[in-house]
């Protein structure tokens, strides 16, 4: 067997390096064959008896329920390079979340949901949703975010954090049900209001809704289990792998500042350094005519 993974690795690299087709060679296409089935395997995943999202029990004995989670288990554990990054990036920015989380009275497995809507990344949807927890502007606004041309705070971790847990808080004081808060965060209360008044229940699991929201919440609870066990899943990393959070500290500032670059100069930093630390400045310059103060996080200082 050590020869034929020795043989397979040379025919690799002729292939790759003098166009070598491994599909002409009647023995090297036996050694593939036979060497790849018998060694390569994919398994499917035991979905746990007892799960639950906060400690509202999922009701995994449902047919459908219990396809629907082991969907999300298999799609988010084999995607294996997208489960590592996010390994890597919750010990980066949970962190951060977890504290702002407990603070405002929402329970602790809703760090996952911002995993579910934006694989703790800044991103934009196509539907204009920004940010790690997918905001979109009207929302964002009541919410009390500040949205326009160069300030953005949908991009502000801490308070678009905060500004989740406020929509969170209003869906579930309305529900009565952290997971209807979950299904209302994707789907839009009224929405969920709607079906759940049409279909006559009280019970995210017993809705029939689109594809997006009913994957929506077993896809939380997938994330939650597999990021809190992820060796289980085959994952094999050490502490060093893993992200870590930013350090800075911070300056006040109630003025404009006509230009970002020579501002992130006197602070002793680079333009860029000062973008990753404060992504919710959207232009090279903060006119800030209302003489708002802003906390602009800035490199720390090193001390001899």
């Amino acid at each position: 067997m050590f020869k034929k993974i020795i043989f397979i690795a040379i025919l690799l690299f002729a292939a790759g390096i003098f166009g070598y087709n491994f599909k002409t060679d009647p023995y090297a296409k036996e050694v593939v064959r036979t060497g790849f089935l018998n060694h390569y395997k994919v398994y499917a995943l035991p979905v746990p008896d007892s799960l639950s999202l906060v400690d509202e029990p999922v009701p995994v004995r449902q047919k459908d329920v219990k396809e629907r989670i082991d969907r999300e288990l298999l799609v988010n554990t084999y995607w294996q390079s997208n489960a590592l990054l996010l390994i890597k990036r919750q010990n980066k920015y949970f962190p951060v979340i977890e504290p702002i989380l407990k603070r405002e009275g929402v329970p602790d497995d809703f760090k996952y949901l911002a995993v579910a809507e934006s694989g703790l990344q800044n991103i934009t949807s196509p539907a204009g949703a920004k940010g790690f927890w997918q905001l979109m502007k009207k929302t964002a606004i009541e919410l009390g975010l500040e949205v326009n041309d160069e300030v953005d705070e949908r991009y502000n971790l801490e308070k678009s954090t905060v500004a989740a847990c406020q929509y969170l808080k209003k869906a579930k004081q309305k529900y009565g049900s952290w997971t209807l808060a979950a299904a209302a965060y994707n789907a839009g209360m009224q929405k969920i209001s709607k079906e759940l008044a049409r279909q006559k229940t009280d019970n995210y699991y017993d809705l029939l809704l689109n594809t997006e929201t009913a994957r929506y919440v077993p896809r939380i609870i997938a994330l939650k289990y597999i990021l809190s066990h992820p060796k289980d899943f085959g994952f094999v990393y050490s502490q060093d792998d893993l992200y870590t959070p930013y350090q800075y500290n911070i300056v006040k500032v109630d003025s404009s500042i006509t230009d970002l670059a020579d501002f992130a100069r006197k602070m002793n930093m680079s333009y860029k350094e000062l973008k990753l630390l404060n992504p919710w400045l959207r232009q090279g310059k903060l006119t800030n005519k209302a003489g708002k103060t802003y906390a602009i996080k800035i490199k720390p200082v090193r001390k001899n």
